[in-house]
Order: C-alpha cells, then structure tokens, then sequence
C-alpha cells in the first residue's frame, strides 16, 4: 500500500513483536499502523504496553489503529488505549496518505 511513497516500512507479524520492535528500536520510527487483531497480542493491549515503555518515543510516537471495527465505541477504545488516530478498514489509501502527511509533517 506504500510503495511508492518513500516511505520505509517495517512489519511484523503479531503485536508482542510489534512491542519488542518499540523496545529495542523504537526511536529508529516515526509513525506505528497498528493492526487491532493479531496473533499472540491485539494492537490495544500492544499500544498500552508500548506506551508504558520508558523511552520518551514510545509515549510520542503516533499510533494509527487500521481495523474493521470502525463503530465510535471502537475507535474510542482505541483512543484510551493510547492511540493517536484510526482508519477504518476497507481501507482508503487516500485517507492513509493524508494521515500520514498529517502526522509526518505535522
């Protein structure tokens, strides 16, 4: 979905992995697309972890929820989990490129 954009992409496969990346190499991102439902650990609990994580980063980093559970309980549960911002899946890769310059340029 990125390709093209200039932007470097790094994925993983579940949200324990996602956590660990933020605790090791955290500082080396700009922005986390978060899917909600993974194996091993949902993107809600990795989002409250990683923002417990000590590094100043982890408490910064834009955190962007890309679900299907796009009604307003969903998204605010996202939100008290700590993320910054959620895009409903189907996903507009119009919407994704403008919250992207949003919080990449902002």
């Amino acid at each position: 979905m990125l390709e093209g954009t200039g932007i470097a992409v790094d994925c993983v496969e579940n949200g324990k992995d996602a956590l660990d990346k933020m605790a090791t190499d955290g500082d080396k991102y700009d922005i986390v697309l978060m899917d909600m439902q993974m194996p091993t650990m949902d993107g809600l609990e990795a989002t409250r972890r990683i923002r417990t994580l000590p590094a100043v980063w982890c408490k910064q980093i834009p955190i962007i929820a890309m679900t299907a559970n796009v009604f307003k309980a969903d998204v605010e549960r996202c939100i008290a989990a700590g993320m910054n911002d959620h895009i409903g899946k189907p996903i507009d890769l119009n919407i994704v490129h403008a919250k992207l310059r949003s919080y990449l340029q902002g």
